[in-house]
Parts: C-alpha cells; sequence; structure tokens
C-alpha cells in the first residue's frame, strides 16, 4: 500500500511540473505529451474518483477533498525544495528532480514536435466547443423524443441528465479508452518487486492517475458532451413549474400541443410541494444511480473495450476536432443569418414550422455556455476543498439566466412576442444555459465528496437554485402572468 501511494504521488508530482510549463516525452512513441496549464487540476469530470471503488478491494480510494489537498501539498513542497535546491547550489538531483526524471521529461528530443502550452489549451478548447455541440444536440433530441402524448414523467429533460450521468460515470471508472495515454505517464519500477508488482500496480493506479485530464479528448467527452448533455438549469426550471403548477404537460388526445398553463386545475400548497419533491427527487436519485450504473458497465465490459492509440489520437483527433469544431460553429452562426424555417412544413400550430432555427441558436449559444463553466471550474473549482465552488457559481448564475430568459419569453410586449426573438431566447435557455449548467459533474463531485460536505453541497445547490427560480419566475408569473410562445 506505502508502494502505491508513493508511486501515485509521483504520478501527481509529475502532472503538477508538467502544468507549470514543462514538456515531456511519451516513452511509448517518442512523441511528446500535452503541456497543460496547471489549473487543469481543479476540473472534477476527469479527477477520475471512482464512483464504486469501495467495492474493489485492491483499488485505494480517496476523496475530492484529500486530492485537492494533496495537490497543493505537492506543489508547496516541491517549490520549497526547488527554493532550497537552488538557494545551496546543490549539484546533485534533488528530490523533485530524481523523481521527474529530467532526461526523459525536461529535454525535448530533437526531430520531436513540440506540443506547446498555447496548443494543448486550443486542442482542449476545440473538443470543448465540438462535444458542446454534440451534447446540446444530444439533449434536445432526447428531450422530443421523451416528450409524446401520455408520458408518464413530464418532465422531459430527466432522461437527458440520466443519460449524461451515466456517461461520466463509465468515463470516469473506464481503464481502457485511454489506457495507452495513461501508461505512458507511469515512471518505471525501480526494485525488483515493483518490476513483479507492476501491472497490480498500474491497474489501481490508473483510474485514479490524474493524466486523464491532460488528454483534450478526454476532457472534450467528460466536460464538453456530459457537461452539455444534462442540464441544471433546466431541472431547477421544471422544479418551479411543477411548484407553480405550470410545467407543460401532453396529454392522451388527438391534439399534441402541451396544455395552456392558464387552463390547468387549480390545487392546494400540499400538491404542489409534493410536485415539488417529485421533480427533485427523481432527478437527484436516477441521476446517481445513473452514475453508478456506468461505473458498473464499464466494469463490466472492461475486458472487451478496445483503447485509443496514443498517435492517432494526437494526430488525427485533435487536429481533426480543431477544424470540426470552430468550422461547425462558424457554420451554425452563418445559417442562422438565413433561418432555414420553411412555410408549409409540418407545424401542431401553423403552417410554419420554427424547430430549425431554434436548434441552431441553441448551438451557436451551447460552446459559450460550455466554455464559461469550463473555466469557472479551473478559476473557483480549488478555493474550497470541501465546496466545489466552481460549479456551484455556473449552476446558479445559469439557472437565473434561465429564468430570465423565461420570462422575457413569455412576457406580454417583449422581444419573446416575435418569433426570431422567441427562438434567440430558447437558444439561449436551451446553448447558454443549458451548456453552462451541469448535472453530470454535479452528481459525479456529490460522490466524490465526504458525505457530510457532500450533503451541503447538494443541499445547497437545489435550495439555492429553486430559490433563484422562485424569485425570478414567480415574480413574473404571479405578477404579470405568462402568455403562450410563438416558436413551440
Amino acid at each position: 500500500m506505502h508502494m502505491i501511494e508513493a508511486e501515485q504521488l509521483t504520478l501527481e508530482r509529475s502532472i503538477v511540473v508538467n502544468g507549470a510549463g514543462a514538456h515531456s516525452i511519451n516513452d511509448q512513441t517518442g512523441e511528446e505529451e500535452y503541456s497543460p496549464p496547471a489549473e487543469y487540476e481543479n476540473l472534477d469530470e476527469p479527477a477520475a474518483l471512482s464512483p464504486v471503488g469501495s467495492i474493489r478491494v485492491d483499488r485505494p480510494q480517496g476523496f475530492l477533498e484529500d486530492h485537492r489537498a494533496s495537490t497543493t501539498h505537492v506543489r508547496s513542497r516541491e517549490s520549497s525544495q526547488k527554493d532550497d535546491a537552488v538557494a545551496n547550489h546543490e549539484e546533485s538531483p534533488s528530490f523533485w528532480q530524481s523523481d521527474r526524471r529530467p532526461q526523459k521529461t525536461t529535454k525535448v528530443s530533437e526531430g520531436h514536435p513540440r506540443v506547446s502550452r498555447l496548443v494543448t489549451e486550443l486542442y482542449t478548447i476545440s473538443h470543448l466547443i465540438f462535444f458542446s455541440i454534440l451534447g446540446t444536440l444530444a439533449r434536445l433530441g432526447l428531450q422530443a423524443l421523451t416528450f409524446y402524448p401520455g408520458a408518464p414523467v413530464q418532465t422531459s429533460v430527466l432522461w437527458a441528465n440520466v443519460a449524461g450521468s451515466l456517461l461520466i460515470g463509465f468515463l470516469v471508472e473506464d481503464r481502457k479508452l485511454f489506457d495507452e495515454h495513461v501508461s505512458s505517464s507511469l515512471p518505471p519500477p525501480s526494485t525488483p518487486q515493483a518490476r513483479n508488482d507492476e501491472e497490480r500496480q498500474k491497474k489501481q493506479l490508473r483510474p485514479l492517475s490524474p493524466h486523464k485530464r491532460t488528454i483534450p479528448l478526454y476532457i472534450g467527452l467528460a466536460t464538453g458532451f456530459c457537461g452539455s448533455f444534462t442540464s441544471f438549469s433546466s431541472f431547477t426550471r421544471d422544479a418551479f413549474l411543477a411548484l407553480a403548477n405550470a410545467l407543460p404537460v401532453s396529454v392522451s388526445n388527438t391534439s399534441t400541443s402541451p396544455i395552456d398553463p392558464a387552463s390547468t386545475l387549480a390545487r392546494n400548497g400540499g400538491y404542489s410541494f409534493m410536485a415539488l419533491l417529485a421533480v427533485i427527487i427523481t432527478t437527484v436519485a436516477l441521476s446517481i444511480s445513473a452514475l453508478l450504473v456506468g461505473a458498473q458497465l464499464a466494469l463490466a465490459v472492461e475486458q472487451y473495450m478496445p483503447s485509443i492509440p496514443y498517435l492517432f489520437a494526437r494526430k488525427f483527433v485533435d487536429r481533426g476536432v480543431l477544424f470540426l469544431a470552430w468550422g461547425s460553429w462558424l457554420g451554425a452562426i452563418l445559417m442562422a443569418l438565413w433561418p432555414p424555417d420553411r412555410s408549409g412544413g409540418p407545424s401542431y400550430n401553423s403552417g410554419q414550422e420554427h424547430w430549425r432555427g431554434r436548434v441552431l441558436f441553441a448551438i451557436i449559444f451551447a460552446p459559450l455556455g460550455c466554455l464559461a463553466r469550463f473555466y469557472f471550474s479551473l478559476l473557483l473549482n480549488a478555493k474550497v476543498a470541501s465546496f466545489p465552488l466552481g460549479t456551484f457559481a455556473i449552476n446558479i448564475i445559469g439557472t437565473a439566466m434561465e429564468g430570465m430568459f423565461w420570462d422575457l419569453q413569455h412576457s406580454p410586449s417583449t422581444v419573446g412576442g416575435e418569433v426570431l426573438g422567441c427562438q434567440v431566447l430558447q437558444g439561449m435557455m436551451d446553448g447558454f444555459c443549458g451548456a453552462a449548467t451541469t448535472v453530470s459533474t454535479w452528481v459525479t463531485e456529490l460522490r466524490g465528496l465526504k458525505k457530510r460536505h457532500a450533503w451541503v453541497y447538494g443541499g445547497a445547490s437545489v435550495l439555492v437554485g429553486v430559490g433563484v427560480m422562485v424569485g425570478v419566475m414567480g415574480g413574473s408569473l404571479w405578477g404579470q402572468g405568462w402568455k403562450g410562445v410563438l416558436c413551440s
């Protein structure tokens, strides 16, 4: 166990030094690895804390608080030891220097292309843009599929939150997709006993290795796709609508249009409170359950999962996504200048279809929301070890913006009264707010925190989120009322 902990500490030290600007060479391929900023350590999606790790007796587990504390301790210790070595003019390699194997990690061989910090960030941002677009489209598509006449669950975003949580559980627990990337970062065994136990140690360390957070493709899948696939703001919006007896419901009759809230039968406050609890409990419970199911699924199919080759990811995937991401985003912006809605198309309200323009605006604003969440996490998540402040802040800010956009869209005599204005506001809600707020990261953090801290963090997120919606949306609904929208 002590040997494993020392090996893991060496891995964390390697990533800290890399984040400070050092360039490392991939031992297997001769290619340089990424040079991510040190702030990437604050991302919680790639933290790789196993959601079901406690059932694996051969794997040491930890919590987010412990990880952040150890990272801070490693940084401070490395800094002080380096300063001491320089002050004392030591000629022999210091502890941190010897563990880093400078001949392998700080010297760039001639003929090998350098993956600079700027290029690494560009690749990461490109993956976030590309996968945020895909995640938003997946969420909107799944919502459309699960909102049908007689649907047993009327909060259609629930299934997107469940699916995104399942996927991130799979990614966090998986040890094969990025096996080659993680294996290349492991230092070689230094003793015969370590060589004999190498495979066992690697199996234990890979799920916990901080190296995952240096891979742009992994960040794109976990932070970009899963984070944009799920939506905390839509979850709290539906919770408020259930409380206000205004939740859109599709009924089993000849019309598939949602029920007009003005025609909904009144009910007492007790029923409304039960409706609020139903939305909160089902969303939180099913999302956490999906996270665990995803992790169990990764364990079940582990022996059949392929590994993404390092060179293929570096030379083809990263460069391909670079063009796809910016090209797709620019293409959506150009297409939105001439919304492709057509007269005489399928529509339940009139002879004009409006879904195409609404989707275009959603994928235009989605990358902005995803990048906002990404940088909030980088800047704020490490401020309080037991409370992911970055995720909390962007979830609450996105929730408040969702409420304001909803009010504008449903209030009389506003920009939301026109079809184009309605589509833009809907795109801001589905795209920016949907991609900026996340349930998948939230439930991953709840599973990673210690139990007491998880209750505080989860309870504060739900209470503040619903409270913000009551203040923002409630004032408009109970003040001047809402009207129907033209782009539904």
